[in-house]
């Protein structure tokens, strides 16, 4: 078993149906939207929306599927666009990372599920016509790589991290790019952690949090089945490259099953899974960790873990009389979705969540307890954003948000296209929806009174 740490339980039994209804926190408006191209709608993988004034560029699967950049001044409504060699399949980890370093290089990955790395880096800075297809990067453990993403160290060191290996069977290993020779090398002489040949943990972050530390939370598995998640951890680092409990008791890489710190023993078909683990803060700058898992009576319910003193103290959520019965590989289509405890710029905590069968929407979160106290009537997105514009039946839409820069306060930019829902990776039979209308929309947002009592 792994390392356990002192932990207490405080359950609270609250069913959200029954939850007050507060005060619209926010209203949004589409300010302009932007057409982009005609996409693939047969199955959903993640694009990525970024800007970096002055320009907007877009990584996306075109209506053939094939990798593309647009990119576009923000004062201008044209968009250059470029082809990369890459056709995607019906696979919805294909996902695509895309970054910026400080020299305005762009880097960007993508279209792997457990093959060779690919990895291409733009010859001119903020120029995405540039992109050439790079062979390497440190040339070892890149046969067989997934889930890659960009990030960025203490000292903002450009850094790229990624799974070798597969579902069951896979290291989690970081590399850190040199500005001046163009280079890769690893940060870590050792994986960060080793499944042994047995299993792999699937990550949420890592995530610096307002306390100067890196957070990083997971769940192992044991195979491809999704229902062989188990044992949420946790590890937390200055520097990326020494790491410590929530304690402060120094961890020895690669970190194993049995060396690390499990913050809640969740076992095989207890209801935890990857993908929803979700590290998060408190209004004291505590670190929470966000997950679900099964009750005694078998019911799904979301809980919050919080380090308290080095001690992680568990909260039950929600007292949903509902089970999740998820298992088998391939993409899932998620029945909960779970945000991170947020503090709001007015100390309050909120968490964003979905429920297949209660909703969705956003709770205020008692600092005390972590329970939901309340729900949000938030409109994040305008209400005609989320209506189905295609009429091939199944078609739902899908949103993302920038990951880069913006200077107009409280305006941002999202990403809006319509898919069918995933296909547990597999191909559907014909007939396939239309390509669907990629679009860019400027939202304004109007706030309100967040908190007042009905």
């Amino acid at each position: 078993m792994c390392l356990l740490v002192p932990i207490v339980l405080l359950a609270m039994s609250l069913h959200v149906a029954t939850l007050p209804t507060n005060n619209k926190t926010e209203h949004a408006f589409v300010v302009d939207s932007l057409d982009i191209a005609p996409v693939w709608s047969g199955h959903p993988v993640n694009f990525v929306l970024l800007t970096k004034l002055p320009y907007q560029f877009i990584a996306y699967y075109d209506e053939i599927r094939q990798m593309t950049i647009a990119q576009r001044n923000l004062n201008e409504r044209i968009w250059t666009i470029n082809k990369l060699p890459v056709i995607t399949n019906w696979d919805s980890h294909n996902y695509i990372a895309m970054a910026i370093d400080d020299d305005g290089y762009m880097h960007l990955s993508g279209n792997m599920h457990v093959v060779p790395l690919k990895y291409f880096r733009t010859a001119q800075p903020l120029n995405a016509s540039t992109f050439v297809e790079i062979d390497r990067m440190v040339g070892t453990d890149e046969n067989s790589t997934t889930y890659p993403i960009f990030l960025r160290g203490p000292e903002n060191e450009f850094i790229f991290t990624y799974r070798s290996g597969m579902s069951g069977n896979g290291n989690q290993i970081y590399n850190i790019y040199d500005l001046k020779t163009k280079t890769w090398a690893r940060l870590l002489d050792k994986p960060f952690t080793d499944g042994e040949g047995k299993r792999n943990a699937y990550f949420d972050g890592p995530t610096k949090g307002p306390d100067g530390y890196f957070h990083l939370a997971w769940v192992w598995r044991e195979s491809p089945d999704a229902s062989t998640n188990h044992d949420l951890s946790y590890a937390r680092s200055r520097d990326l490259v020494s790491w410590e409990t929530g304690a402060g008791k120094p961890l020895i890489l690669p970190i194993t099953l049995e060396t690390c710190e499990i913050v809640d023993p969740v076992p095989q078909k207890g209801g935890i899974i990857n993908g929803n683990t979700k590290v998060g803060f408190d209004e004291q700058e505590r670190v929470t960790i966000s997950y679900h898992k099964n009750d005694a009576n078998n019911y799904t319910q979301p809980w919050t873990a919080r380090l308290e003193n080095g001690t992680w103290k568990k909260y039950q959520i929600t007292n949903w009389p509902w089970h999740w019965d998820f298992s088998g590989g391939g993409t899932l289509n998620f029945a909960i979705r779970l945000g991170s405890v947020t503090r709001e710029n007015d100390g309050n905590l909120t968490q964003a969540f979905s429920h297949i069968k209660f909703g969705n929407g956003t709770w205020s979160i008692d600092p005390k307890n972590l329970s939901a106290t309340g729900k949000l009537q938030r409109e994040t997105i305008p209400p005609s954003l989320l209506k189905v514009e295609g009429t091939f039946p199944g078609l739902g839409v899908r949103l993302l948000e920038d990951t880069g820069q913006n200077n107009v306060i409280d305006t941002r930019y999202v990403l809006r296209w319509e898919t069918l829902a995933s296909n547990r990776d597999q191909p559907r039979p014909k007939p396939y929806p239309p390509p669907s209308m990629l679009r860019v929309y400027t939202i304004k947002i109007i706030w309100e009174n967040a908190y007042a009592k009905p």
